[in-house]
C-alpha cells in the first residue's frame, strides 16, 4: 500500500473539520495508510484541489452552507472523470436517501463518531487501492 493518503476535507465549520482529523488520527486502520488533510471551507476551493490531482478521498459535510455537500458530491460525480471515493457526513440517519441520491460512496452521521467514521474511511481508502492496482 502506499506511504501515504490525501483525504480532502470540505466543511464550513471548523469544528467539524477537527472532527475528523481526530476521528483519523495518523492512519485509520492499521492497513490503511498514513493520513494527510487538505481542509476545505468552500466549494471552489474542493474543484481546485480536485482539480489539482492526487486527493485519495473526500470527506462532505452534508450540513455545509451555502453548497452542501449532498449536492456538491452529485456535481463532482457528474463532472469529474474517476472522481475520488467520497465519504458524506450527515445530519440524521434518516438523510441517507439523499446520500444515495448524491452518490456518495459512504456516509456516516453527525456528530462523526470516530470508529464508525474511521472503519469507512478505511474501506474507501481499500477500495482506491484496489482501483489503483487494476
Amino acid at each position: 500500500m502506499q506511504a501515504t493518503a490525501t483525504v480532502l476535507v470540505y466543511s464550513d465549520d471548523a469544528n467539524t473539520r477537527e472532527q475528523v482529523r481526530l476521528a483519523t488520527g495518523r492512519r485509520p486502520a492499521p492497513d490503511a495508510p498514513v493520513v494527510e488533510f487538505v481542509e476545505c471551507a468552500t466549494a471552489p476551493a474542493v474543484l481546485r484541489e480536485l482539480d489539482k490531482g492526487g486527493i485519495d478521498v473526500v470527506v462532505l459535510d452534508g450540513e455545509t452552507a451555502p453548497m452542501g455537500g449532498m449536492g456538491l458530491c452529485r456535481q463532482l460525480k457528474d463532472e469529474i472523470f474517476r472522481c475520488p471515493p467520497v465519504l458524506l457526513l450527515i445530519g440524521r440517519p434518516q438523510d441517507a436517501w439523499l446520500a444515495t441520491w448524491s452518490r456518495a460512496d459512504a456516509a456516516v452521521t453527525l456528530p462523526v463518531e470516530p470508529v464508525e467514521f474511521a472503519g469507512s474511511l478505511a474501506a474507501l481508502l481499500r477500495t482506491k487501492r484496489l482501483q489503483q492496482s487494476a
